[in-house]
């Protein structure tokens, strides 16, 4: 099944030169904005000290291990 272009003589609401007119076309991405439920949770932006000390303390802990194994290996040469 193939579906042609609409004759534009026959489609309704269309203006000379194809335009349309304003009460014909659906409401913007802007007035929609609106439409859903009030959202309520608005977190802080940013990191709290917590998890970032855990990936501070995690990230120094695994270089740590790489730096005890590189001077474990070059001693052992």
């Amino acid at each position: 099944m193939t579906h042609s272009d609409p004759d534009p003589s026959e489609t309704p609401g269309l203006e000379p030169g194809g335009g349309v007119r304003p009460g014909d076309t659906p409401p913007a991405e802007s007035s929609t904005a609106e439409a859903g439920p009030q959202e309520t949770y608005n977190p802080a932006k940013g990191w709290a000290k917590g998890p970032l000390l855990i990936i501070l303390l995690v990230t120094i802990l695994v270089a740590g291990f790489f730096v005890v194994r590189l001077v474990h290996l070059l001693g052992d040469g």
